[in-house]
């Protein structure tokens, strides 16, 4: 009996380890949700109100993760690439057309989250920031 069940549970291990090791690894650091707390002249009250968000927990493709934000309004989609050297690339997002009444936060962030070029990680906050000194500062949502 011995005999059978050896090689069995070491092909069954072994399947597993490859079929594992296929899978690419996530970054539980980065890929979570995130509230935004600091952004061009918005007071983090209004941030708050507006339950600003960004979610870096979607589909993870060739490095690239699909993430989505909110901002009071409308959902927005884009993808992004952290590369381990600070540098992010983040597309030109879509988003769904509802029309409400206040939609500063909404418009700011649209236009300035694709020109983030560097990012951080300190602790519960990733920080995004562009070439011209402008940032974004959130903190992880499952941390108080």
């Amino acid at each position: 009996m011995k005999k059978i069940l050896f090689p069995l549970f070491a092909v069954l291990f072994l399947g597993l380890v490859l079929n594992c090791s296929a899978v690419p690894d996530k970054n539980p650091y980065l890929q979570r949700q995130w509230m935004l707390v600091s952004f061009a002249g918005f007071s983090k009250d209004q941030l708050m109100a507006h339950k600003a968000e960004m979610n870096l927990t979607g589909k993870l493709d060739n490095g690239k993760i699909q993430g989505n934000a909110y901002m009071g309004c409308n959902q927005m989609s884009f993808t992004s690439e952290f590369k381990k050297d600070g540098i992010v690339k983040i597309s030109q997002g879509i988003s769904t057309m509802k029309a409400c009444q206040d939609m500063n936060l909404e418009s700011s962030f649209q236009k300035k989250i694709e020109t983030m070029t560097k990012y951080s990680v300190e602790g519960h906050f990733l920080t995004l920031s562009d070439n011209q000194g402008n940032t974004m500062k959130f903190v992880a949502a499952d941390w108080d």
